[in-house]
């Protein structure tokens, strides 16, 4: 091998290993990649509700004391996650003695199952502004595989130096699937209540600041 041969090698090798310290601190100095928005529900200017057929007309209700949060990637929604947990002693129809009714084991038993939770599996895109999450929902104990359809009403600046993002998700269950099973036959058939619940949440949610990074361990 001549010198000359040896030499263009070796400047060779030196230019290959230039280029891959400079691909290095290209990947170094890059924006990392998107990563998703923690979101807290706003139990203020939320509303977690449903309705229930009595007789012939629908009785609405609602959820007092509850909290949620949402890890919303909006460049990728099926990296998105949700999870709501539900005090069930907090439901509210307006009606005390009926309340109180609710909360016995004829209906949720809350001293037994104190709550009631919705951990979401899948979140997909369902058209322009709007989302499918499915997850699993307990309810005194049962867990079912539920569907809610959401609308995502839009984020930006809350005013206050906060970014806020709203939601509207709903869907339909089968009470007896969980064991809220307490109804009276009427006079003539049918029943007092229907065993289709409505389910409707109503959330603005607020963006959580990033957590700082850990130090490194010496």
């Amino acid at each position: 091998m001549t010198t000359s041969t040896t030499h263009r090698r070796n400047r060779a090798s030196l230019t290959a290993g230039f280029a891959a310290a400079a691909l290095v601190l290209c990947a170094l100095s890059a924006p990392a990649a998107f990563a998703a928005d923690t979101y807290t529900f706003d139990v203020a200017h939320s509303n977690i509700g449903f309705t229930v057929r009595h007789f012939f007309s629908k009785v609405p209700g609602h959820f007092t004391q509850y909290e949620g949060t949402i890890l919303f990637d909006s460049q990728d929604l099926s990296k998105s996650v949700v999870n709501v947990t539900i005090e069930a002693a907090s439901i509210n129809t307006g009606v005390d003695k009926r309340d109180t009714h609710l909360k016995s084991p004829d209906f949720f038993d809350v001293e037994k199952f104190p709550k009631l939770t919705f951990v979401s599996n899948k979140v997909s895109q369902a058209g322009t502004g709007k989302a499918k999450v499915e997850g699993m929902l307990t309810i005194r104990g049962v867990s079912k595989a539920v569907t809610l359809d959401v609308d995502l009403m839009g984020s930006g600046p809350d005013g206050w130096g906060g970014v806020r993002a709203g939601f509207e998700a709903r869907t339909k269950i089968n009470r007896q699937d969980y064991g809220v099973a307490w109804n009276k036959v009427v006079e003539g058939g049918g029943s007092v209540l229907s065993d289709d619940v409505e389910i409707t949440l109503n959330v603005e949610a607020i963006k959580q600041a990033p957590k700082p990074a850990e130090p490194e361990k010496k």
